[in-house]
């Protein structure tokens, strides 16, 4: 791990002030922090870093651009120390402080401090846990990256071409742990951030395209966009008559055609199989069902002398309308006499 250099511009603030001997105080400061680095010292290197911190809290004027740089690395700094420590929240924290005071710095020069830009975007791939946020951080701020690359220098290139050589790190971890889409989209940023920085397609891209190509093989739905890629990047290996990855991109259009020219023979077989499954388990199910049937209907069918004897019962306990008729009529007419 190397601390981030920012270099100064103390001229404009006058020699032997008190302004220009905090900051290069603090200078010092960084310095012995980056040895303690390296010998992996990293408590010491925070408890150094900190008392740089509170010797900077005595500058007065906190707009000074050289102020806001000093400032910059500090955060560098205390990022990289806390990552290295396994203190990843404060690690995380730090690194949005330090896209908020970049992009004050952006505004002043963004020729001069661009590539602290790109490093901050480089620096959030490895210490963010979460590889969504990382995504979501490098979408925001590539609008910021857009336009600093319209003032492309030296520095800019590295820093570019080390963000770059991270995103495609991550997409290759994130690959070998099986999560294909999420490998893709930083193998999409990659790519686009380094021909972004070149303007063309070079021999690197082709080898990202090319990886990439190789994790959408691994997704059946997207073999077919595989192979359109791999069509689209053909022209330009060719182009930079790079032979070897010529024959990586034709050993793979043909490893897809193969696949693709077995899949219906495979859909054949696999349905056939499932069909005949299938229509056993529905012919054993409906034999179940009709042997079901047919034994409640036979304990739900009603005895035929049951009902005989209890419709006989019944039509002795009731009385006969007629006869009640003939009686009443009786005893009327006795009445009447």
């Amino acid at each position: 791990m190397t601390i981030v250099d920012i270099p100064l511009n103390l001229s404009k603030m006058g020699q032997n002030s008190s302004q220009q001997e905090i900051l290069t105080e603090v200078a010092n400061y960084r310095n012995t922090t980056q040895t303690l680095i390296n010998e992996e010292r990293y408590m010491d290197a925070l408890e150094r870093t900190v008392s740089a911190m509170r010797n900077l809290r005595d500058f007065t004027d906190t707009d000074n651009t050289e102020f806001l740089a000093v400032l910059a690395g500090l955060i560098f700094d205390l990022a990289e120390i806390h990552f290295a420590l396994h203190d990843y929240r404060q690690s995380e924290k730090e690194l949005e402080v330090l896209f908020k005071v970049l992009a004050r710095l952006i505004k002043e020069d963004a020729e001069r401090f661009g590539k602290y830009h790109i490093l901050a975007m480089e620096l959030s791939t490895r210490i963010l846990r979460s590889r969504k946020k990382a995504m979501e951080l490098l979408v925001k701020q590539q609008l910021n990256a857009s336009a600093l690359y319209e003032k492309v220098n030296s520095g800019v290139v590295a820093a570019t071409d080390k963000l770059v050589d991270s995103l495609r790190n991550v997409g290759q971890l994130l690959a070998s742990a099986g999560d294909y889409k999420a490998a893709m989209k930083f193998y999409a940023e990659a790519i686009k951030f380094s021909k972004q920085r070149t303007g063309r397609v070079n021999r690197k891209e082709i080898k990202m395209t090319i990886e990439m190509a190789e994790i959408m093989m691994r997704v059946r739905t997207m073999r077919p966009r595989a192979k359109r890629l791999l069509n689209a990047i053909l022209p330009h290996t060719i182009a930079l008559e790079t032979i070897e990855l010529e024959e990586d991109i034709l050993a793979l259009l043909e490893v897809i055609d193969n696949d693709i020219s077995q899949e219906p023979k495979w859909k054949t077989f696999i349905h056939k199989v499932t069909t005949s499954t299938m229509n056993r388990f529905k012919k054993a199910d409906k034999n179940d069902e009709n042997k079901e049937n047919g034994e409640e209907a036979d304990n739900t069918q009603p005895q035929p002398e049951e009902t005989v004897d209890e419709t006989e019962k019944e039509k002795a306990e009731k009385p006969d309308k007629k006869e009640k008729k003939s009686k009443k009529e009786k005893k009327n007419k006795k009445n009447n006499d």
